[in-house]
């Protein structure tokens, strides 16, 4: 098993393995006193893997708790959250007892967001079930819902007690649902590691799952560490984010995350080549990735449509938004942008 600690305010540890899923509740119960687990998942997952995780509780002598949501980005709002909270309360759950994420990304964040507001903060697991939410979403704290206006605009920091993650799960997600986790997995290579990134290109993520989600995790904690609650060097984290959420805004959710991240990388990597910040290789480089994996490289939005979106992102602070731009593979900077000046970034990355 690769273990990571992530020492953030709340300590916690990552722990990745394929075939550990049936084992959640024995460690669990070395964290806790057997107490009321609410396993919150989705109608996608639990028939996955509910039963194994439930089963696993339940024999670690935890009472447990069900509560499945829609699948989908539509299930990430406030009605969803207040019927979350609700359903915690009527079943009388304390600060004592602890919530499980069984799930992707939007359960991941959902139930993170819950926990920590439920009661003023409970405990909470991670157990993702994507190889996007794996890599990137169950780590670090971000717990979010999403408002009409824009993604991710009522949250909190609240970091869980456990990521417990089994790569097993992954084999029977559907290709497009994996390959939104490889384009959060290239964004990690082109962030900070150059010969990530090009091994990408040589041995594909499915080959050497457990590797690639440890190099993941141990990147995100070292930036998590130097800043969890995103106030500098963790917003390079958002490296493809501010276009990629406004395509994803502009589809009204229909695309998926990752694949909206992809087309905000090449965008961003575009732009930068276009206004000299990096190479015309390098753009190359990347585009090349991406449609290695089958993600689009374009935006299918107009310029007008995506500034639009753009301008609700949650990163504008004041008139002044912080774009992550690569300066080559491996490398990216943070440079602050006046929000008049989007559309010249979209406009350079090829939006039209």
């Amino acid at each position: 098993m690769k273990t990571i600690e992530i020492p953030a305010s709340t300590p916690y540890t990552v722990h990745i393995q394929q075939g550990c899923l049936p084992h959640l509740g024995q460690h669990l119960s070395q964290l806790t006193a057997p107490c009321t687990a609410a396993v919150i998942s989705d109608e996608n997952v639990f028939p996955r893997c509910g039963e194994t995780v439930c089963a696993s509780l339940q024999e670690a002598g935890f009472y447990v708790l069900t509560y499945v949501l829609p699948a989908g980005e539509a299930s990430k709002n406030l009605a969803s959250y207040g019927k979350v909270m609700e359903f915690l309360a009527e079943n009388h759950l304390r600060r004592s007892d602890v919530l499980i994420a069984l799930g992707g990304g939007v359960i991941g964040d959902l139930t993170g967001f819950a926990a920590a507001t439920y009661l003023r903060g409970i405990p909470y697991v991670q157990v993702p079930t994507t190889l996007l939410a794996a890599v990137d979403s169950s780590v670090g704290g971000k717990t979010a819902v999403d408002l009409a206006v824009g993604k991710n605009l009522v949250g909190a920091f609240w970091q869980p007690s456990l990521v417990w993650c089994d790569p097993d799960v992954l084999a029977t997600l559907p290709d497009a649902i994996f390959r939104d986790g490889c384009a959060e997995v290239i964004k990690y290579g082109l962030l900070g590691d150059a010969a990530f990134f090009h091994q990408l290109g040589c041995h594909p993520v499915s080959e050497h799952l457990e590797e690639v989600i440890a190099r993941c995790v141990i990147m995100k904690r070292d930036i998590v560490t130097e800043d969890e609650r995103d106030r500098g060097v963790r917003q390079l984290l958002n490296l493809g984010h501010t276009f990629g959420h406004a395509v994803e805004e502009c589809s009204g959710y229909t695309l998926s995350h990752g694949h909206c991240v992809a087309i905000g990388m090449a965008i961003i990597t575009r732009a930068a080549a276009e206004l000299g910040y990096c190479a015309a290789a390098d753009v190359d480089a990347v585009e090349q990735l991406l449609e290695s994996y089958h993600l689009p490289t374009a935006s299918p939005y107009s310029l007008s449509q995506l500034e639009c979106a753009a301008l609700s992102d949650k990163k504008i602070f004041g008139s002044t938004i912080h774009l992550v731009v690569p300066e080559s593979v491996g490398h990216c900077r943070l440079v602050a942008v006046p929000a008049t000046e989007l559309r010249r970034w979209l406009a350079a990355g090829g939006v039209q």
